[in-house]
Formats: structure tokens, sequence, C-alpha cells
């Protein structure tokens, strides 16, 4: 199992890139770049990849929509070759709110493009002309667009670092998640509990393995949640409500948030109503306080060192290849020390 967590910034993601640099020599072996609608993350990696040596580099995550497969087969060609093959790249379907609402593009048939632009991604790496005839049309011709019809079929013109970069994808509802593990590298769910993950889960992931290519490596799932280690560090979890409340209560809408849904799949029906009524009326503190402390516990690893190695067996045994991290602690480093040494 390996050990990674997401680059952590107030604004400034320079003085992050300095802490990284000291969390790879404790051995951290994976850090996840965000993007939303805040910094890009690519300009963010790029940065790391020159500040760093061994870590893997990876996006979490590039939406589908904004970016044409052109451009993402370009970035994850440039990534990879600053970083010295050290990249990952994770896509997703996003949400309404940052697509429609940032980027301004329609948000529609979310799978159908996830399985086109990997397509093309994995094809253009392999320097093969790129051409399409689904939702993406290359060469665009006038009957679909084209103003002069003068496009033609091109390659990549630069050679890439590897002509396979590692393709993840983030998803939660079960078509997203059997396509992940159907056609993807690597499974980015996000607010994962291990000892629940097999009744919301189980069923959508054996779909796709069962249709999963052989030239594909197993599915890699990279998961996890806050991270404290100590006799009396359970409060610290407290600190993992605002944004468990943020995400399950105002990420969305109501009738259209994939969180709400995830926790009522989690057996929080109730629960998951409340904070979001309770969020979306402007209630934020309360809407935090109503986060179930089950599900706190259940989805981080937060307590006494022995408690968390149970923790991180729990994860190990549903499956995750990547424990995701994010320290609470004034020495980040030494805790990634010493999860290595639990993680064994």
């Amino acid at each position: 199992m390996k050990l990674s967590m997401p680059l952590m910034y107030a604004g400034n993601p320079r003085e992050a890139a300095d802490q990284v640099t000291e969390l790879e020599k404790a051995g951290l072996d994976t850090v996840w770049v965000a993007e939303a609608y805040g910094f890009d993350s690519p300009t963010l990696m790029g940065y790391l990849a020159a500040r760093t040596e061994t870590i893997e580099i990876g996006a979490a995550i590039l939406n589908i929509y904004s970016r044409t497969p052109g451009t993402l087969i370009q970035t994850a060609a440039g990534l990879d070759n600053v970083s010295g093959g050290r990249a990952i790249i994770g896509l997703g379907a996003s949400g309404p709110q940052v697509i429609e609402g940032w980027h301004g593009l329609p948000y529609s048939k979310p799978l159908g493009r996830t399985r086109e632009v990997i397509d093309l991604m994995r094809a253009g790496l392999r320097r093969e002309k790129l051409a399409a005839d689904g939702i993406f049309k290359l060469p665009l011709s006038k009957e679909d667009g084209a103003v002069t019809g003068l496009g033609k079929a091109l390659k990549i013109l630069t050679h890439p670092e590897r002509d396979a970069v590692p393709i993840y994808i983030a998803g939660l509802g079960q078509k997203s998640v059997e396509q992940a593990a159907e056609i993807a590298d690597g499974w980015l769910p996000f607010l994962y509990i291990p000892e629940k993950a097999e009744s919301v889960w189980g069923d959508a992931l054996a779909a796709g393995r069962a249709k999963r290519s052989a030239d594909l490596a197993p599915l890699e799932i990279a998961a996890g949640g806050m991270c404290a280690i100590g006799d009396d560090v359970k409060g610290l979890l407290d600190f993992a409500r605002p944004l468990t409340a943020l995400y399950i209560g105002g990420m969305g809408a109501r009738g259209k948030n994939f969180y709400n849904e995830l926790a009522v799949q989690y057996g929080y029906e109730a629960e998951a109503k409340l904070v979001q009524d309770l969020y979306l009326d402007g209630k934020k503190k309360e809407a935090e306080a109503a986060i179930p402390l089950e599900m706190l516990e259940l989805g981080n690893l937060v307590g006494p060192a022995a408690y968390v190695k149970e923790r991180i067996e729990a994860f190990r045994a549903a499956g995750v290849t990547n424990l995701q991290i994010t320290p609470a602690a004034d020495d980040p480093a030494a805790l990634v020390r010493e999860m290595k040494e639990l993680i064994g």
C-alpha cells in the first residue's frame, strides 16, 4: 500500500511545495493536486515536478469538459516529461455548478464523454492520429460545424516520456464506478468508508472488472481521510466536520448532490437530509454538528497508533492500494514516517 496526501495550501501553493519536498524525504509516495475553480492543477504539478525527485504527482482532478482530448493529451505528456515519468492524471465529471457556472459548458453525457476522453488520451500518448466519430468529432468536418473543413487527423508532435500515463477516474455513482473498474488505471472515491464500501459499490466494481481488458493492470484505489496519531486526538475529528458538511450539505442542490446521495447509501439518510437542510439554510455550524460521529470515525484515521493501524487494515481489506491522508499534526513529515511504518 502506497501513502499519499492532497496538496494543502491556503492561497499560496509555493509554500505548500516547500512542504512537499520534506514529505517526499519522509517517504510520501504520491501527492494529489486539486483544481475545482481555484488555481489550475497542471501548473502546480509542473512546479512540484521541478521541486521533487521521486514522488508521484497526481491531478485530482481535471474535469472532462473544459479541456479537449487533445489538450489533455498534451497536458499528460508534458507533465510526465517534466516529472520524469511520475505523472498521474485523475479525471472526473466535476458537477453542474462548476461546469455550467464557471466554465459555461453544458453538463451532459458524463459517462460517454469520460470513456471517449480516455480512449483518445491513450491513443494520443501512443502517438496515434486522433480520429473520433462520437461525442467528439475528430477531425471536425463541415457537417459537424467546421468553418473551413481543413482539419486533418494529427498525432502529437513530440515523443511522450511514457506511452501510457496512469489515468484515474473520480466517481461515486454506480455507473461511474463501474466504468472506472472497467477502463481506468485507478479509482478516486471521496468520503470513503471501507466497512461500507462493499455494500455501496461492490456490485458496480464487480461488473466493471468483469469487462476489464486483460491489457490493464488491476485497478488501483486511492482513498483515505484525516490522519492524527496520539492518545488524546479524537477531538481532532471535529476539524473534519466543516469539509464533510460542505460536501454533504452544500455541494450541489437539493435533489442533485452526489455526496449527499452517498451518505444516504451509507445508511445516514436522516442525518444527510438534516445536514443539507441546515447547510442550505445558512446554518453551517449546526450542519457540521449534525454529521454522525461514526461517519467521521470510520472515514478517517484518528486515534492511538494501535487504533490507526486497525483503520489502515480496514482500508487495505476494502481494496485500497494508495492510502490518502490529510495530516492533522504539527509535523506532517513525522506523521508520514510513522504512517509508513504502520503500513509496513
